[in-house]
């Protein structure tokens, strides 16, 4: 399931950097409740995407509790890090993106108003 999840750069590379770190197998599993949550919110990405990238959204940002910051994802590494916490409990490591212009991406709010806007449309005609 994980085929559409972008390959890891330094996979297969004997001086990753990463490989100080030690291997991360060892993530508790998701409760139910958690995977649950993140089948919903794979879903909801799916919806958000095929409604908001034709209008040009190339994908979501997100605030980070651990830092502060904003971080910006495109559909398909928020699609694969979904998947990777439904089957292995943990997101993928991943770079970040790369000078994003904040115009392309939408908050998680916005991306559910859209939708529902799009929705409560259709229910009226």
């Amino acid at each position: 399931m994980l085929e559409d999840v972008p390959r890891d750069p330094f996979a297969d590379d004997p001086n990753d950097p990463s490989a100080a770190m030690g291997e991360l197998d060892d993530a508790e599993p998701l409760t139910a409740a958690e995977r649950d949550e993140a089948i919903t919110d794979l879903a909801d990405v799916e919806v958000f995407r095929s409604l908001l990238e034709p209008q040009g959204v190339l994908g979501l940002v997100l605030d980070c509790p651990e830092c502060g910051e904003q971080h910006f994802f495109d559909w398909e590494l928020l699609r694969g890090n979904l998947r990777q916490m439904i089957e292995k409990g943990q997101p993928q490591v991943h770079e970040p993106a790369f000078q994003p212009d904040p115009a392309d991406y939408v908050t998680w709010e916005y991306a559910r108003g859209y939708v529902d806007g799009v929705i409560d449309t259709e229910e009226r005609h």
